[in-house]
């Protein structure tokens, strides 16, 4: 059914909410108390109402229902005082009061025997995995800073990659420092080779100051220009050019570090200067590998993970204590792992726990390091106490490490700490608010939901990956079960079918096998699951 209001359609079939034809995001319980609202606009509806409706009955605090209430409102532009269409009737309850048309809607379900919808046919109208909605994101209390990519000012453009290496590791520098708040890579650089309004890119990325620059190197010399323009007005706070051997990258990295955390922030810490200092290789050569494996990496592909783990191999080869390579080698193999590249599974498991214990053994005092051995060792190895201890002893050095956040939460949906799993997600959001690996948090959300018993949430999230990334096989298992657990079969038939299409070999079994889960209950739940979608068992 639509319910039409003013300029908003409200679809309870595909729980989506639009205003003038473009997607509102909504939270699930902030959609379920919407249309419930809508639904039962003739009366006034009471707390205990909205508690069977929408919580199942469940005990919520008068602060939690208050804010999924205002989140509606806002939602709808009905915040403040106005209350033109929800309205509180004090002692009584609440009523939506707008005057609403319904209308229709066409059959949802096509039959799954004579052909299989699109993956756009599953999507709902949700915030997408980026946040281009154009809302404003809210400034951190401390200093916040994004570094965008460092244009290569040279005909070649293999020489990208050594710009690209520049740059994160003055984005690694800055992070170190406790006092600032710094966006991961994978969001700063998906401005790369775009004309960019310093303006929007604040915004966007919610951050006051950003740096941007460009970098020239030319036989062995090399030359970096930097300048670092505050976000809210446009203007430079401070630009300079820092030039020298190219055996001296390092140094300058390390001068426009202190330059920027000098305007950014009074009183620092020797300590914190001393650590933003650190590298965890004094090779060029090595870091030459390194930032070549990490363009390879970055790629998320079977090709680019076998350039990665070559270019990591060899950088290793010219350093053998460079633990961050020791741990970015290892997560390549668990990519390989999890996307079924693996050739010789038996044979590259047991190189990735041995690249894993190397690089938590070379990097004690490397984030890098400790969380990407730790996650590997938890997930291939599942040994999940200790890869929670190096992934918490990684984000005490670095609490500005995205990806250690993004480590945090699958070790806590491995172990069975579901809530701490949504906590995670959402620091390592915040951190890399427009990442294109901001699937993998929706992923692990998602499925913590399914083992929380909250269904219709996992199915929100799988649905919203299912259309930005039809391809992304784990988006439609999750779908299949949270909505063959929910009591869906018809709809999860579909996802099952679409799932087998891109993996006919899929079977119950080798799916519930695919994360080292220590609660026996979760292993039940998704063969479950698995079964009631109609996987083959």
């Amino acid at each position: 059914m639509r319910y039409l209001f003013e300029d908003y359609a409200l679809d309870t079939d595909r729980r989506e909410l639009q205003r003038g034809g473009a997607p509102v995001p909504l939270e699930p319980q902030v959609f379920d108390l919407l249309a419930y609202l809508v639904e039962q606009r003739d009366r006034v509806v009471s707390k205990d109402d909205l508690l069977a409706a929408v919580w199942n009955g469940r005990i919520v605090s008068e602060s939690a229902l208050t804010t999924r209430i205002n989140a509606a409102r806002r939602a709808i532009g009905d915040s403040g005082d106005a209350q033109r269409l929800i309205r509180t009737l004090r002692g009584r309850g609440i009523r939506f009061v707008g005057t609403v048309r319904e209308e229709t809607a066409a059959e949802a379900i096509t039959d799954p025997g004579v052909s299989l919808p699109s993956a756009d046919r599953f999507s709902i109208a949700v915030s997408p995995l980026t946040n281009t909605s154009g809302a404003p994101l809210s400034l951190p209390r401390k200093p916040s800073i994004a570094v965008l990519p460092f244009t290569i000012l040279s005909d070649d453009p293999e020489q990208q990659y050594f710009a690209d290496g520049v740059v994160e590791d003055i984005i690694t520098a800055l992070s170190r420092f406790k006092s600032l708040f710094v966006i991961a890579r994978n969001s700063s650089f998906t401005y790369r080779g775009k004309a960019v309004d310093i303006k929007q890119v604040g915004r966007e990325l919610g951050v006051r100051y950003v740096l941007e620059g460009s970098v020239r190197k030319s036989a062995d010399k090399v030359r970096i220009n930097g300048q670092l323009i505050d976000s809210t007005t446009g203007a430079h706070v401070w630009a300079d050019r820092f030039e020298g051997k190219l055996k001296d990258v390092f140094e300058l990295q390390d001068q426009i570090t202190t330059n920027v955390v000098g305007e950014l922030i009074t009183n620092v810490e020797v300590a914190e200067i001393e650590r933003a200092r650190r590298k965890p290789s004094t090779s060029l050569d090595a870091y030459d590998c390194y930032w070549k494996g990490l363009a390879e990496y970055w790629k998320i592909s079977q090709p680019g993970s076998d350039d990665a783990l070559a270019y990591f191999l060899k950088a290793i080869n010219f350093d053998e204590n460079f633990a961050s390579a020791y741990g970015f080698a290892a997560t390549t193999y668990a990519v390989r792992w999890q996307n079924r590249w693996m050739v010789n599974v038996a044979q590259e498991r047991a190189e990735a726990v041995r690249l894993a214990r190397r690089a938590i053994e070379l990097g004690q005092s490397d984030e890098v390091a400790l969380s990407r051995g730790g996650f590997v060792l938890a997930a291939i190895a599942g040994e999940l106490d200790f890869g929670a201890e190096c992934a918490r002893r990684s984000l005490m050095m670095n609490p500005n490490y995205a990806i250690g956040w993004l480590h945090s939460a699958w070790i806590s949906l491995y172990s069975g700490d579901h809530q701490t799993v949504r906590a995670n997600v959402g620091q390592f959001e915040r951190l890399s608010p427009r990442a294109p690996t901001l699937f993998q948090g929706k992923l692990a959300a998602a499925f913590a939901h399914v083992f929380e018993g909250h269904y219709k949430e996992a199915a929100y999230l799988a649905e919203q990956l299912t259309h930005e990334l039809p391809s992304l096989g784990s988006a439609w298992r999750v779908l299949a079960m949270s909505r063959a657990l929910a009591g869906d079969v018809a709809l999860a038939n579909i996802a099952t079918k679409k799932m087998l299409e891109l993996d006919p070999s899929l079977r119950v079994p080798a799916m519930a096998s695919t994360m080292p889960l220590r609660r026996a209950v979760d292993v039940e739940r998704l063969k479950e699951g698995y079964l009631l979608a109609g996987f083959p068992p």
